[in-house]
């Protein structure tokens, strides 16, 4: 895990879940990630990629999703 660094852009502090199979409604076990701020970047319904990297995961975003989190970016003024 690197932590901060030029260029990343603290969003908040999400809640994370491992949410496991046939509980709250679960069809299979996963790992919810859940901060509304994302919503902004990766809109409900549509699907990226996670990898997994030491310390943590990172998601890989798709052209649509890369174009949403630069415009939040430049509104942030961080970048």
């Amino acid at each position: 895990m690197s932590g901060p660094g030029e260029g990343k852009i603290k969003l908040g502090k999400a809640d994370v879940y491992l949410h496991v199979k046939g509980k709250s409604g679960a069809s299979v076990t996963h790992i919810d990630i859940e901060l509304d701020a994302l919503n902004d970047i990766i809109k409900p319904g549509e699907n990226t990629y996670v990898g997994g990297k030491e310390g943590g995961v990172f998601l890989g975003l798709k052209k649509g999703m890369i174009e949403r989190a630069e415009k939040k970016a430049k509104k942030i003024n961080k970048l």
